[in-house]
């Protein structure tokens, strides 16, 4: 979709839309996947198993996270513009509305679709007698770039036909749904669970949206190389496998907590402060074995998506023998990092009474997406440095 989008029009002359692109689709990671391991986690220890029980903890997130996607989608599209504006010294207003109103209605969109699969997957799986960790966070960060993507490309199109004719439609997309913000709030301050989340939730979300920013800055400006076009296309796929696997582990990671007490608590599976990468992907426990299988999960996955990209002639990047080992070698250490990283953030989070659930994946995730892109860039100067240079970029 990336690929295909960035020569429309609006990807072209108002290309701060490319740095909106991990920041939202970061958004899975801020919310959906958060979203999908709080309700996971509930489920495990059964606190959804009665139909009033269930139907609080269902009202109370979704709205949690229409509150959210419109406050992140907005601040995400301020950054955006900042972001366009600082290294090129040129400011639009009407690009400036056009962000606004195309990354709040594409979070919130999103985030109410996703949230509503969210929900059912985990109460089928619930109800099937499997692990909805296992599940609801692979089909959150799957589902979550795909359906974020064609949101952001045809509502950020359309929005872009309007501004000649009917100027008034951007400003009036940002207000209606900033306007619906104190229905969602008033929703979920009635539940407990989601009022806590409500109210320290925030830091998390907003700096993982910053973190993805700047992520969206280096892929604005390498996407904007017409030799580095090609960059466009393995991005999403890169972050997105990245940030599937890492939620999958803070989820399992912070279920298997929860089922030894509350956050906080000493117990035997007690916060380590710095875990050695021995004991992160070579122990005996059961967490070392899950971060074992996916990070060999890595390679299999991106040779699927590589031929998908191959065989669908995507992109501008001729699959050359050297390019697939440095996309391997920067897939490979962007999932390395991320594991490593949450076996101790998970652990460090719940000694201090933190809940990993509404904490860990957000930061996570936007780290997934800075650490695969800023690989990927450093991987595609390289390999033209090296005179590994493509005869078809910019058709």
């Amino acid at each position: 979709l990336v690929s295909l989008s960035q020569h429309w029009d609006v990807f072209k002359y108002v290309t701060e839309v490319f740095i909106l692109v991990p920041a939202l689709l970061g958004l899975k990671g801020n919310l959906e996947m958060t979203l999908a391991s709080r309700l996971s986690t509930a489920a495990n220890i059964g606190q959804m198993d009665t139909p009033k029980e269930l139907w609080k903890m269902i009202t109370g997130n979704m709205a949690l996270i229409q509150v959210q996607a419109t406050v992140v989608g907005f601040l995400a599209s301020i950054a955006a513009v900042i972001f366009g504006w600082i290294p090129d010294g040129h400011f639009s207003i009407d690009h400036a509305v056009l962000l606004c109103a195309s990354s709040v209605a594409t979070a919130f969109i999103a985030s109410l679709v996703l949230g509503m699969i969210m929900i059912g997957v985990i109460i089928g799986s619930r109800k099937m007698g499997i692990n909805p960790d296992n599940v609801a966070t692979p089909i959150a960060a799957s589902l979550g770039d795909l359906i974020t993507l064609a949101l952001l490309s045809g509502i950020s199109w359309g929005l872009y036909k309007e501004l000649e004719s009917k100027a008034y439609v951007n400003p009036l997309v940002c207000a209606f749904f900033i306007a619906l913000l104190p229905i969602w709030i008033i929703i979920a301050k009635r539940n407990a669970a989601t009022r806590e989340v409500l109210y320290s939730g925030w830091e998390p979300v907003i700096i993982a949206m910053a973190i993805s920013s700047v992520g969206g800055l280096i892929l604005d400006r390498t996407v904007s190389d017409p030799n580095f076009a090609g960059m466009a296309v393995f991005t999403p796929v890169i972050n997105g496998v990245g940030g599937n696997l890492v939620a999958v582990q803070a989820s399992r990671i912070s279920t298997y907590l929860h089922m030894s007490g509350m956050p906080g608590e000493s117990s035997e599976t007690a916060p380590r402060k710095c875990p050695s990468p021995c004991s992160t992907f070579f122990s005996s426990d059961v967490n070392s074995r899950s971060a074992r299988v996916l990070f060999l999960l890595v390679v299999p996955g991106h040779l699927v998506f590589l031929y998908t990209i191959s065989s669908m002639q995507g992109g501008h990047t001729t699959l050359t023998l050297i390019f697939i080992v440095f996309y391997m070698t920067a897939a490979l250490l962007q999932v390395l990092i991320l594991l490593y990283i949450a076996d101790w953030m998970v652990h460090w989070m719940w000694g201090r009474d933190l809940d990993p659930d509404n904490f860990s994946i957000p930061y996570l995730t936007a780290l997934g997406d800075l650490i695969g892109t800023g690989l990927l860039a450093l991987s595609f100067h390289i390999l033209w440095l090296i005179g590994d240079r493509d005869s078809d970029v910019g058709d």
